[in-house]
């Protein structure tokens, strides 16, 4: 059986993207694209209208997630995109919406 060496590069990030991201099926494109690029983690509706995710897997894998999250879907518009690395032992199995 093959473990993962603590050295494997794995990032994960906690983002919060504002502006007009509910109502256009930006949670269920980004599940589509994590799916496309291999990404883990998840992604939700704020009350405020806002849209949160954490987004584990290679550099360039959440590179490539965040470059997408700050455009979205057709019909989204995004004003804003934060992020934040964060140190988390847990490892997500897929990328899925909550």
């Amino acid at each position: 059986m093959r473990h993962s060496s603590p050295s494997t590069s794995l990032e994960t990030v906690f983002v919060r993207v504002t502006g007009k991201v509910q109502g256009v099926g930006y949670r269920l494109s980004t599940v589509r694209r994590a799916h496309l690029i291999g990404a883990r983690g998840w992604v939700r509706n704020n009350d405020d209208g806002s849209v949160e995710a954490t987004v584990q897997g290679t550099p360039d894998q959440v590179d490539a997630m965040l470059e997408w999250l700050r455009q979205g879907p057709p019909g989204a518009r995004v004003t804003d995109l934060t992020s934040e690395v964060q140190y988390v032992d847990r490892r997500f199995d897929r990328f899925e919406q909550r």
